[in-house]
């Protein structure tokens, strides 16, 4: 299982960008859970947002609700994350999660690589 994030850059205040996340190697119906994470210099990695992998549940940082949106596409490989009203504290570089459960409840976590995102008054 590969998770390859895309779409990060240097955006302005105020502006928007999505990011995606492609998953190979397995569909989202292989996880438990899928999501964003984030990490700022000098900070913990913190959850930006999350899915259930049927894509009907999601649940959001505080610091994002309202301007992020995680979603995905029909045929489970891709997950987004569309950041609007993109403020200078969003700065950090941006990973994809997944979260899979065996039969024992034994979790197992995947990540991306992880892609920067630069915020500019």
């Amino acid at each position: 299982v590969q998770l390859v994030e895309s779409g990060g850059g240097s955006v302005r205040t105020g502006g928007s960008l999505r990011l995606s996340c492609a998953v190979s190697g397995a569909t989202f119906d292989f996880f438990n859970y899928i999501g964003w994470f984030r990490q700022a210099p000098g900070k913990e990695r913190e959850l930006v947002a999350g899915i259930n992998n049927s894509g009907d549940i999601t649940n959001y940082a505080a610091a994002v609700k309202g301007r992020f949106t995680v979603s995905t596409d029909s045929d489970g490989h891709t997950m987004y994350l569309q950041m609007n009203r993109i403020k200078n504290a969003d700065t950090a570089v941006y990973f994809c999660h997944a979260e899979h459960k065996d039969q024992m409840w034994r979790p197992t976590y995947y990540w991306g690589q992880g892609t920067q995102v630069t915020v500019s008054s």
